[in-house]
């Protein structure tokens, strides 16, 4: 709920609190850069703070700010504030003046919280509080208390030298804020899984550098423009990191491995692919490899596949959707903006082989391999493509 008067944004965080000092002051100083990052990125003035525990922005936005904040990886949730003097006094004014613009009827209660030495308790700001609540509005109508399921909140935060009062939270993604790892290569299918996999190993802190294999004549219609649409949707969370996203054109090459091989070639492809990463993974400093499989999903993706496909490079290969289902992982899409554009025909289906393998012997996926199957994808890797990838950003801003 919008606060009136508001000029500060409260940022939380959560993983980052459980680190050593050094590494937490560290962390929210990385998560202050790519807050501030955010904000230039949609042109909304505001000043970043750093505090031990919270990070503030000062701003003439606040309500835009707060949005642009909860989009920031590492933040749990931002609020939008009135900053006052950590009195008593000036906090009960505040309580009375925004609930005389919010408040009109229901249940409400104070929840408050104090950090700091100051002349009251946190007990206090919650019965002085909700007192001057009280008989702002009373006029008006029977206000009402209630300290468990509350129609109306009302929080006040106290600190050392400041205070703050604010009606509501607007969660955030959480997780660790971009930077704070090491980047990962993420494969960029063009379809609905790849997306959310790069998002959220983008999540828990690591650069992404994206890596798109066009088809050729084995994709779908438009199937190239959906992944850097994809790509640039979500370069929207992390607007400060360069974003290049690389093609690696395999189309000739697909029809060589059709051409050779039988019931194995999807894991072929997928092996293909794997090493190929893994040569621009050494070339960009990355420390892995991100995918968007997950167990049991497609023929390629058995648990045995999956081991067999991993046999052609020595990266680590992370899979964080190794345990969705198809619908959670829909419902992330459609959460983070990818799912319209990824709707699209990856082409696959061109490849597969009437009756592909689900437990294939790694002896007889090599076996079917041509004695230039590694030099194929060394040479993909090699003419990759590099594209300028802009973060899209919605209408709306968020």
């Amino acid at each position: 709920m919008k606060v009136p008067g508001a000029d500060a944004i409260i940022v939380r965080h959560g993983d980052i609190g459980v680190k050593t000092s050094r590494v937490q002051s560290w962390m929210e100083q990385t998560l202050a850069e790519n807050l501030d990052a955010m904000l230039s990125a949609r042109s909304i003035e505001g000043t970043v703070e750093q505090h031990w525990g919270r990070l503030f922005i000062r701003t003439p936005a606040p309500h835009s700010a707060a949005r642009a904040a909860a989009d920031v990886f590492g933040v749990v949730s931002a609020s939008p504030a009135r900053s006052v003097q950590p009195q008593m006094a000036a906090i009960s004014k505040t309580l009375a003046d925004v609930a005389e613009k919010t408040y009109d009827r229901g249940s409400f209660a104070v929840d408050a919280r104090r950090a700091g030495d100051h002349e009251f308790t946190s007990q206090d700001v919650g019965r002085i509080g909700g007192e001057a609540i009280w008989e702002a509005v009373a006029d008006q109508f029977d206000p009402e208390v209630d300290l468990d399921d509350p129609d109306h909140t009302f929080a006040v935060e106290v600190r050392d030298t400041e205070a703050f009062v604010f009606r509501g939270r607007i969660d955030g993604p959480g997780g660790l804020p971009i930077g704070t790892q090491e980047p990962l290569v993420a494969l960029i299918s063009g379809g609905i899984d790849s997306p959310v996999a790069a998002w959220l190993a983008m999540k828990r802190g690591a650069p992404i550098i994206p890596l798109y294999f066009d088809l050729g004549e084995y994709g779908g219609a438009d199937h190239r423009a959906r992944a850097v649409d994809t790509v640039r949707t979500i370069a929207a969370s992390a607007p400060g990191q360069d974003w290049q996203l690389r093609v690696a054109d395999i189309g000739s090459t697909l029809e060589s491995i059709c051409n050779r091989i039988g019931d194995t070639r999807m894991l072929s492809v997928r092996r293909l692919m794997l090493r190929a990463a893994g040569e621009i993974a050494a070339k960009t400093g990355a420390e892995g490899i991100v995918t968007g499989e997950s167990i049991g999903q497609k023929s390629s993706q058995t648990v045995t596949n999956l081991h067999v496909t991993d046999r052609i490079t020595d990266w680590p290969v992370h899979r964080p959707l190794l345990a969705f289902d198809k619908q959670e992982i829909i419902a992330r899409a459609r959460s983070i903006g990818t799912y319209e554009t990824a709707t699209v025909d990856t082409g696959c289906n061109r490849i597969a082989p009437d009756n592909p393998e689900t437990a294939a012997p790694i002896d007889r996926v090599e076996g079917a391999e041509p004695a230039a199957f590694e030099e194929w994808a060394r040479e993909a890797a090699a003419e990759v493509d590099i594209l300028q990838v802009e973060p899209k950003f919605e209408p709306n801003g968020t």
